[in-house]
């Protein structure tokens, strides 16, 4: 597979030139010119560069990448030793933020929708990430945060209206870090807000606004986004692709 034929590919794909981000989305490190075996993960951590190396993969693809604007100039400390890990041993490193998160059947927000068995039925916010949907039937608040815990596998934070009685119609969520976005769910109609991470001004305004909003792990949200982008391009093209999660419990 050729690299620059999977990037021109992805961005299209993913659409990223309309989606204004925090990094740069796409090619983050030239590698070899070929690819025959993809890791996919959440990070690009050292940890999962190291993987890398060691399933001889010619590239990564990540959710999370190498560079973020305000990031110092220099490279020195951890982000000199990614970098001369990935350089040393040419790998390409691929990767899409907000874009993926945005994508209506492979992103974030999508995928973790349709692991919930919760239906989209519009999409709301700024940049359009927050999906809002009505349950076929109210249910307890209790049984949604059980259900949520089971199927990501991981701790759920409560706030805001924390009844496990309440009964929940109408369900907003958003992956990743953005428990700013609680406001534009209870304009949505939402009973309940649900995202990786919470924050402290956003658990008085879901206590305000009467929501229910959760917090199921930044990490935990955002696993399913580029596993299903790596599962799409194996199919597509025909090279191995590897899922790895190299869980943090945040």
């Amino acid at each position: 597979m050729d690299r620059n034929v999977l990037e021109h590919d992805l961005r299209e794909l993913l659409d990223q030139a309309r989606m204004s981000d925090y990094c740069p989305n796409g090619l983050q490190l030239e590698g070899r010119p070929q690819i025959q075996r993809l890791l996919t993960g959440v990070t690009a951590s050292k940890a999962l560069l190291e993987l890398a190396v060691e399933l001889n993969a010619d590239a990564v693809l990540v959710h999370h990448g190498l560079m973020w604007k305000g990031d110092p100039q220099v490279i020195t400390g951890f982000r000199k030793e990614r970098l001369q890990l990935a350089l040393a041993h040419d790998l390409n490193v691929f990767a899409y933020h907000l874009p993926l998160d945005k994508h209506p059947e492979l992103g974030n927000n999508a995928q973790l929708g349709k692991m919930l068995g919760w239906p989209s039925t519009r999409v709301a916010g700024e940049k359009g990430l927050i999906h809002v949907g009505e349950l076929v039937q109210p249910v307890p608040l209790g049984d949604l945060v059980k259900q949520v815990g089971t199927v990501l596998g991981h701790r759920v934070q409560v706030e805001g209206n924390n009844d496990p009685e309440r009964l929940v119609d109408t369900v907003a969520w958003c992956t990743g870090g953005a428990p700013g976005y609680v406001e534009e769910a209870a304009l949505q109609g939402a009973d309940l807000y649900l995202t990786g991470e919470l924050s402290e001004p956003a658990v008085h305004v879901a206590r305000e606004c009467n929501v229910s909003l959760l917090g199921a792990g930044h990490h935990a949200t955002e696993r399913c986004g580029v596993k299903a982008l790596g599962e799409w391009i194996a199919q597509r093209y025909g090279i191995e692709v590897m899922f790895r999660d190299l869980f943090v419990a945040v």
